[in-house]
């Protein structure tokens, strides 16, 4: 249920009520400025399939231990992804994200010393520890803001971030190492590291002063607004009996389980793409670093549009499942069309529809447990599965790796994630459409 106070009309159309002008509010206040920090994360966890191009013949790393280092990233995000969601739950968003960008900024630029395989393996786990919380923290916060038949939307424009960062970072990433390559005796992907960690510094410091944790500690909202915001989120979560209490009934709940399976393996599709996308496109003919980035930017302008177009239909019709069971598919076709790609124009527009159904399913798939998860539930419940999930962003790289280096193609990798895609999309269908089409 929803609180809805009628505007007056004005001439032939209603003027906006206030529950569309305080969501109005809330929009702009907040989300462009997750979502640029979201661009600033992304942009620092992945920044390393740019690095690889310059850093593994450096280093003398293989495709495996490459694979290895990328994804030991999220190892550390599995071991404290719960916890820090718990904290955050207790002091608040403002400060606990903060803390979380001000490390990772810091550790981002401490790759730039990598000076050895063990090195990088360190890093990358600590990068990971740093960052995690961060995007299960948002959708937490997130919930708290706005319902369900509202939400798709809203997840859905704050994690266009992914391609928004790979539109610009893949160019940014190519451009730093090619123009301060050799400046200062230093590699051309160390500069990268230590110029792409500035801004996560800098947003660490503006999150401190710019957010507010609840509705009520808003001060740019009036009263009316905050009552009707209120009254909206309150509606929903008394909604939620069937929701989890406790840290341990969350973790034993079998709904929670089920959702762990199905981002698990729309993760494994989403970073299984994201840290080799360099390495496919240089495969397929293209060289130079710049434009590598210029090229590989390209799906993810689809990507873009697509999630975007996605979240708006899924909010209107209420919709859930069809909504992530069909992109899901087209990605998996895209990946293994790939495998067939015999020039860069047909590469690329594989990896495009690979790429808009594979990332378009994490912001999509939210809509899925929160619309049942509520109070310490969520906070636990969203980070476990986030966290079980995130262990494909360790998986993927690792097995694209090692069946590239066990098969000498991309072909083997690009089949295991079409296969994952597809097993996610079964999963899917096992969900009660009544549970999540609100």
């Amino acid at each position: 249920m929803t609180l809805q106070t009628q505007a007056p009309v004005i001439g032939a159309h209603p003027a906006q009520t206030l529950e569309d002008r305080a969501y109005g509010k809330v929009f702009w206040r907040i989300v462009p400025f997750l979502m640029l920090c979201y661009v600033v994360a992304y942009l620092d966890r992945v920044n390393v399939g740019f690095a690889k191009l310059q850093m593994s013949s450096e280093l003398g790393l293989s495709e495996a231990a490459y694979g290895i280092g990328a994804g030991i990233f999220f190892i550390g995000y599995f071991l404290f992804e719960v916890p820090s969601n718990i904290i955050m739950n207790k002091v608040g968003a403002r400060v606990w994200i903060a803390r979380i960008m001000l490390t990772w900024g810091i550790i981002s630029a401490a790759f730039m010393f990598t000076s050895s395989e063990t090195v990088f393996f360190v890093l990358r786990f600590l990068l990971g520890v740093a960052e995690a919380g961060f995007f299960p923290g948002i959708i937490l916060y997130l919930t708290a803001w706005y319902p369900a038949h509202r939400r798709a939307r809203i997840i859905t424009t704050f994690m266009s971030a992914i391609p928004i960062s790979a539109i610009f970072g893949n160019p940014l990433s190519g451009l730093l190492m090619d123009s301060f390559h050799g400046t200062h005796g230093l590699s051309g992907w160390q500069w990268m590291f230590l110029i792409e960690a500035i801004p996560a510094i800098l947003f660490g410091v503006a999150t401190f002063f710019y957010l507010d944790d609840t509705i009520r500690g808003a001060k740019w909202l009036n009263d009316e607004e905050k009552r009707v915001l209120t009254v909206n989120i309150e509606a929903e979560n008394q909604a939620k009996t069937a929701s989890p209490h406790s840290v341990g009934a969350t973790l034993t709940d079998r709904r929670v389980w089920l959702m762990c399976l199905i981002y698990f393996c729309f993760v494994l599709g989403q970073y299984g793409l994201n840290f080799w996308m360099p390495t496919i496109v240089k495969a397929s003919g293209v060289n130079g670093n710049l434009n590598i980035g210029l090229i590989s930017a390209i799906p993810y302008i689809c990507t873009f549009v697509v999630m975007l177009a996605l979240g708006r239909s899924a909010d209107r019709l209420r919709e859930r499942r069809w909504h992530l069971i069909v992109p899901a598919l087209i990605a998996a076709g895209g990946f293994v069309a790939a495998t067939m790609a015999t020039s860069t124009t047909v590469s690329i527009v594989c990896l495009s529809l690979a790429a808009a159904g594979a990332i378009s399913c994490a912001p999509l798939f939210w809509s899925l447990p929160t619309a049942f998860l509520a109070g310490t539930g969520a906070a636990a419940g969203i980070a476990w599965i986030n966290s079980v999930g995130n262990l494909a962003g360790f998986l993927g790289p690792f097995l694209v790796g090692y069946l590239k280096d066990f098969t000498g193609t991309n072909s083997a990798g690009m089949y295991l994630l079409a296969a994952a895609l597809v097993i996610g999309s079964l999963a899917v269908l096992t969900v009660p459409a009544k549970s999540v089409n609100r």
